[in-house]
């Protein structure tokens, strides 16, 4: 198991800007194609725990978001978070790069 894991949509030019620097850096990473392997409730509050910043930056903003009828006020917590992208993980922003206690939205 690698010390960092990505959480990546191979058709994002910053999910792959990433991993190439993951890889020039020399680190070994753990991919997740989270559109191949959707993560589940308890995953999405695992991430949520170590994020480094607020948990309504790991949704997504775009057309899909505005095709559903969200507005900010349905990704204000946690919970909502979690239950949103449980259901809709292409809503999910990323990359999410986890390492240890920390995650991130890149």
């Amino acid at each position: 198991m690698a010390d960092v894991t990505v959480y990546h949509n191979p058709n994002c030019s910053s999910s792959k800007t990433a991993l190439a620097m993951a890889a020039d850096a020399g680190i070994d990473v753990d991919v997740v194609q989270y559109l191949k392997t959707k993560p589940d409730a308890d995953e999405l509050r695992g991430i949520v725990a170590k994020l480094d910043g607020p948990v309504t930056e790991m949704v997504r903003r775009d057309a899909n978001f505005a095709k559903l009828g969200l507005t900010d006020a349905d990704v204000e917590t946690a919970d909502q978070v979690v239950a949103l992208l449980a259901e809709h993980p292409a809503l999910l922003q990323r990359p999410i790069v986890v390492r240890g206690d920390r995650a991130v939205v890149g």
